[in-house]
């Protein structure tokens, strides 16, 4: 598997994050819908009521063992109250997280996720925590800059 040199990790106590967007179940042997669920989603950054901050968020969460999982595109929100039809809204519980910069399009990430992965996560002593994973891309994010730059928070057992 591709890999990549990543910068080291820094530490980070999250907050509560109350999300919304568009969620779907994947499964890791066929990943060719997150674009376009990111593709759907897009319009709507800057658009959705009660988003608060200018970052959008993908969120891997409800893993199982056959490789599947829920991701969700989405911004946060102070208040689902008046979601539109069709958006999905999850909570992250306040969480310890190792975080790392991607650097360039996102035809890399694949090779970045391997290196946390495989790499740097044995390596480090620390055990991933049964809790959500996300990106999180600042607002203007171009998936196709090759000077892009967006983060990977990856839940910490404590």
């Amino acid at each position: 598997m591709d890999t990549r040199a990543i910068s080291p990790a820094r530490h980070e106590d999250g907050r509560t994050l109350t999300l919304a967007g568009f969620a779907e179940r994947f499964n890791m042997s066929d990943l060719s819908g997150l674009p376009r669920l990111w593709q759907r989603f897009g319009p709507h950054i800057g658009q959705v009521p009660g988003a608060h901050g200018h970052d959008s968020y993908g969120v891997c969460y409800n893993p199982d063992d056959q490789g599947g999982f829920d991701y969700l595109a989405g911004v946060e929100v102070s208040t689902a109250a008046s979601l539109p039809e069709g958006f999905s809204q999850l909570t992250l519980a306040p969480q310890h997280y190792a975080v790392f910069e991607h650097h360039g399009s996102l035809q890399g990430l694949p090779a970045t996720f391997n290196a946390i992965f495989q790499q740097w996560l044995p390596a480090s002593g620390e055990q991933q925590a049964n809790a959500a994973l996300f990106e999180r891309y600042p607002a203007g994010f171009d998936p196709a800059d090759p000077q892009a730059v967006m983060e990977i928070w990856l839940p910490l057992a404590r």
